[in-house]
């Protein structure tokens, strides 16, 4: 195959370059999809393999799992984080695999009915956040586990409404992950019902060691007819797992008030790597 620059370029004649130069796809990951049985539909996974990834080798590599997790959503951004952070001259974060769970209707899968009839009008497809969490936990990382070699931790990553479902994971069922990196969760959902819960970790003996990193922006107050301040929620959510005090509980928190509900993300994601993941210290 000819190399690519030694195809001569006269940049005063386009089209004849068009034909000359060779192109390819670039290539960031995998599309898969199969039929889950606990939401009776098929779901589509974009699936993110670290550099040295091989089938035949023996390393395993730990999953991060993305809520909103499609091309036009955060797959590609979240990977590029993950990328730039494990350059040799960075290595901060180890290798990981990276599936992003693209969306067939978010607003029904991370929320749990809500009880105010106002969100029930304007939103009347909700509800369903124990059927998907069923689906992640029976079904999507055995899934994961039984077709790449993983090992080694898993994260989950929900911003928003999915921040709200990652809230709603760590409260019920903790130990499915053991990082959390929850970004302006939607705490308002059912007038902050949420926050009034007792969480599962606050009696859980064998939790193992688990990490939370919840950031939020300048966001100002959230939809409904009983507005709330988000960055308020998301402290209150914050003091509530402090409060608790579990030695295997860590919960970092993060205010980007340059950053409002639209960009908080990328930001975010990025500085939750750094916390959960410090800087190496050589001997």
């Amino acid at each position: 195959m000819e190399d690519l620059y030694s195809v001569p370029f006269d940049p005063m004649d386009y089209r004849k370059a068009d034909r000359q130069v060779q192109r390819k796809p670039f290539v960031l990951g995998y599309t898969e999809e199969f039929y889950s049985k606990e939401l009776k539909e098929n779901r589509v996974l974009n699936i993110y393999l670290p550099d040295g990834y091989r089938e035949g080798d023996t390393v395993r590599y730990p999953v991060i799992f993305l809520l909103d997790g499609a091309a036009d959503e955060d797959f590609i951004h979240i990977v590029g984080l993950l990328q730039y952070n494990n350059f040799p001259w960075i290595d901060r974060v180890p290798k990981s695999i990276v599936v992003g769970i693209a969306n067939v209707n978010r607003r029904r899968d991370f929320t749990f009915p809500t009880t105010v009839a106002e969100d029930k009008k304007l939103w009347p497809a909700t509800g369903g956040s124990a059927a998907f969490i069923r689906f992640m936990k029976k079904e999507l990382q055995p899934y994961v586990e039984s077709r790449y070699r993983t090992g080694g931790g898993r994260t989950l990553i929900g911003q928003s409404l999915g921040g709200l479902l990652a809230t709603q994971i760590l409260f019920e069922k903790p130990a499915m992950f053991d990082r959390y990196i929850i970004v302006s969760p939607s705490l308002w959902w059912d007038n902050g019902s949420m926050l009034q819960r007792i969480p599962a970790v606050a009696g859980a003996r064998d939790l193992p060691f688990t990490q939370v990193y919840i950031g939020v922006g300048k966001e100002g107050l959230t939809p409904g007819k009983n507005p709330r301040v988000m960055e308020d929620d998301a402290k209150l959510l914050v003091g509530k797992l402090n409060a608790i005090g579990h030695p295997s509980l860590k919960i970092f928190f993060d205010y980007l008030p340059a950053e409002d509900h639209a960009t908080v993300t990328h930001p975010a994601v990025f500085n939750a790597f750094r916390l959960l993941y410090p800087v190496k210290v050589t001997q």
